[in-house]
């Protein structure tokens, strides 16, 4: 099985930066690949970054892309989102995502962007 788990969400203003880490558990060495994903009250999940096994392949959202870096320890089994330049828009829960053998969603964690 496969556990991945987020934190660093909170509250910052417009302008300011956040760091999300997603730290995976049990069987590490089956991901094949990760990425961030974020739902807003009354709209769908989407996709805001995604990163190979290797970290050497990324996509972003058209939103973020400049503002937003993903990133991975594969020998801390954790990955990473740092997001710069936060705008209200961004507000929303936050998950991470890991796939390869096994899939496993996190819980999620919030993030919020006052004007």
């Amino acid at each position: 099985q496969l556990q991945v788990v987020e934190s660093g969400g909170g509250l910052v203003q417009a302008g300011g930066s956040l760091t999300l880490s997603c730290a995976a558990s049990g069987s590490t060495s089956s991901i094949n690949a990760m990425g961030w994903y974020r739902q807003a009250p009354g709209k769908q999940r989407e996709l805001v970054a995604g990163i190979t096994s290797d970290g050497r392949n990324t996509n972003y959202a058209d939103s973020v892309k400049g503002r937003f870096t993903i990133s991975r320890d594969n020998a801390k089994n954790t990955m990473y989102l740092q997001m710069n330049s936060l705008q209200p828009e961004d507000t929303a829960v936050y998950y991470c995502h890991a796939r390869g053998v096994f899939s496993s969603w996190g819980q999620g964690t919030q993030v919020t962007v006052s004007s």
